[in-house]
């Protein structure tokens, strides 16, 4: 940020009298600036932050029902057979089905 843009946006959040004052300097209101950018920084940061850990909590959520879903299914496909045997059966299909769900 360059000190015309500095007093430019000091100028308009109406500062005008504080950049002639001898207690408030250009580089006071430089470090000032600064500051509050570092804290805007900071604040955006944070929100994005959560937002993305909010979505990817809700993705692995979506992607554990799925693969929930496609053990039921295949578990389904077996509805004679003792229901051990049915399981083991599935289950060795499993990871070809969930592996199968992440090259679509």
């Amino acid at each position: 940020m360059t000190q015309e843009d500095i007093i430019r946006m000091a100028r308009e959040a109406g500062m005008a009298g504080m950049l002639t004052d001898v207690v408030t300097t250009f580089d006071e209101l430089g470090r000032f600036a600064a500051l509050v950018e570092e804290a805007a920084t900071e604040a955006a940061n944070a929100r994005a932050n959560t937002s993305w850990s909010l979505m990817c909590k809700k993705m692995v959520a979506a992607e554990n029902e799925a693969c929930a879903k496609a053990c039921d299914a295949k578990y389904a496909e077996y509805p004679e057979i003792d229901p051990d045997y049915a399981f083991a059966l599935a289950a060795s299909d499993l990871a070809k089905t969930i592996r199968a769900r992440g090259q679509a």
